[in-house]
Parts: C-alpha cells; sequence; structure tokens
C-alpha cells in the first residue's frame, strides 16, 4: 500500500474517532453498568482461541449503533469494535436480560431523584384510527386488472 494511502486512511480514523468520542460510555456509567453484563464463557474446544474484545469496547459500539440508527456493519469504519462482534455480544446480552435491568435501575434512580407520578402513567394504546391512515381495506387501484391468460384462447 502506497504511504499517500495510509495517511489518507489514518486522517480518516482520526477525524472518525473523534466524531465517535461522543457517544461512548462515560467513567460514571460503566461500573453499573459492568455489573449488569455476564461473565463470558470460553467456549472453545481446546480453550485458546482469539482474545475476546473488551466489553466496555463492545458496549460502545452497540450504544453508538442504538443512538445513531447505523447499521452494525457500519461499526467497522468507526473503529470502535467490529459490527459483527458488537451484534453477536447485542443478542447475547439482550437474552441474558441486560438492558432490560439496566432501563430498570435508570428509571429508579431517577424515580429516586426527581421523582415519577406512577399515578398519572398509561399505558400506550391506540383508541382512534390514525388521521391520515386511509379507508380499512386501504386504497383501490383505478387501473384496469391485468387479465390472467394473456394468450387468447383457439375456440
Amino acid at each position: 500500500m502506497s504511504v499517500k494511502r495510509q495517511q489518507s486512511r489514518k486522517r480518516r480514523r482520526s477525524k472518525t474517532k473523534r466524531k465517535t468520542n461522543r457517544y461512548r460510555i462515560s467513567d460514571k456509567l460503566w461500573p453499573k453498568l459492568e455489573a449488569l453484563i455476564p461473565p463470558r464463557i470460553n467456549t472453545h474446544p481446546r480453550g485458546g482461541g482469539r482474545k475476546p474484545k473488551p466489553d466496555r469496547q463492545v458496549m460502545d459500539g452497540i450504544f453508538f449503533v442504538l443512538r445513531t440508527g447505523c447499521q452494525w456493519k457500519a461499526l467497522d469504519e468507526t473503529g470502535i469494535c467490529s459490527g459483527s462482534v458488537a451484534h453477536a455480544r447485542f443478542q447475547k446480552w439482550v437474552q441474558a436480560g441486560v438492558f432490560l435491568k439496566f432501563w430498570q435501575e435508570g428509571l429508579h434512580a431517577y424515580d429516586e431523584c426527581k421523582g415519577i407520578d406512577w399515578d398519572w402513567q398509561s399505558m400506550d394504546g391506540a383508541m382512534t384510527k390514525a388521521p391520515l391512515g386511509g379507508e380499512k381495506n386501504g386504497a383501490q387501484s383505478h387501473r384496469p386488472s391485468q387479465r390472467w391468460r394473456q394468450t387468447k384462447l383457439v375456440v
């Protein structure tokens, strides 16, 4: 690879890192989140294998995807972590209930700080039609329907 190409790639990565730093988990929040993550078990048959990415780095990638709405594979360009690693751990942690517990703890912490008026809360439900929802059966086509058999039968 040419020297100019390497320098260009380094500049792009440094710009991307500066842009993605604001999506990192703070040092104050990380210990609370780390306590919810289940310990990793080495599933390699002989105990070897590649060293796994640190949980904090992967969680930074997951929160980047959740906050920006980008695709998992777009993480590869940010330099945070691999998109496939982040997605795989996200799936495992969802099944383990990590994000549900994190949400519940955050809700309780907010309730202690500010207070939530639980009497006033309601379930989300649609009681009326959507204002621009259209008719019950959807829009009808004004074009004539295409004939099933386009060739004429010989009688």
